[in-house]
């Protein structure tokens, strides 16, 4: 089971309170933790978490500067428990916008985490699914490309080893859009949108979300009698 992520409502938290926005990342990371654990413990295969989306990089200078050190550090000091639950780390996302130094962090973290077999955590940062797939396109030699060959350039284009659809997505925050995530992944989705900010997500509102994924029938565009087979194009 692929379960994604869009991790909202942090700075609106921060703001209700009367905190600086950057009070609600630090708080939010403490939400990613327990969601890990909480994905774990529940034997879903992989969690893809957006983090940092490209368009990201418009707001204010020092709010980005705090969410790239928030990263670092976090990525830091979660690889040693990740490597005791059998957590393998990976980034998603473009990496010639980052930091030399946290480029070296991730390379670091994913390298010690590989070994992980419980749970696939990826982080997307500096990701647009919308940029993902022109540049997977551009991959593309032959003039004929198949769904399964654009899955591969997909999986290439944003340094990922995944190539599964994301069969959950949750949102926190109010919200109700994909904004550039995994749009291409999301295809046959099924999308909960939460009006928690996301530094308030905690195990019993993961566990409600794979109870009401539990209650939906996915028919992938055919028949209810056919809702095992994935359509054309899905990794198994």
């Amino acid at each position: 089971m692929h379960v994604a992520i869009i991790m909202d409502g942090n700075g609106r938290w921060a703001e209700r309170r009367g905190f600086p926005r950057t009070v609600g990342h630090r708080v939010g990371a403490r939400a990613v933790r327990r969601t890990v654990e909480a994905a774990t413990r529940a034997a879903v295969d992989v969690l893809t978490l957006y983090a940092f989306s490209s368009d990201n990089w418009s707001r204010p200078a020092h709010e980005v500067e705090s969410l790239m050190r928030l990263l670092k550090r976090h990525l830091v000091s979660e690889a040693a428990r990740c490597v005791d639950n059998g957590v393998c780390i990976s980034i998603i996302g473009r990496r010639d916008r980052l930091s030399p130094d946290l480029v070296r962090t991730i390379d670091q973290t994913e390298r010690i985490t590989a070994g992980g077999t419980a749970l696939q955590l990826r982080l997307a940062i500096d990701y647009s699914a919308r940029a993902a797939i022109v540049h997977a396109a551009s991959l593309d030699r032959t003039g004929s490309c198949s769904a399964q060959s654009f899955q591969t350039n997909l999986a290439a284009a944003i340094h990922s080893r995944c190539k599964d659809p994301v069969d959950l997505l949750i949102r926190t925050g109010g919200e109700r859009r994909l904004s550039d995530f995994l749009l291409w992944e999301c295809a046959y989705a099924e999308l909960i949108f939460l009006d928690t900010c996301w530094p308030d997500f905690d195990e019993a509102a993961f566990d409600a979300a794979l109870r009401e994924f539990g209650r939906r029938e996915r028919r992938f565009g055919g028949l209810a009698a056919a809702s095992s087979a994935r359509p054309l194009g899905e990794a198994s």
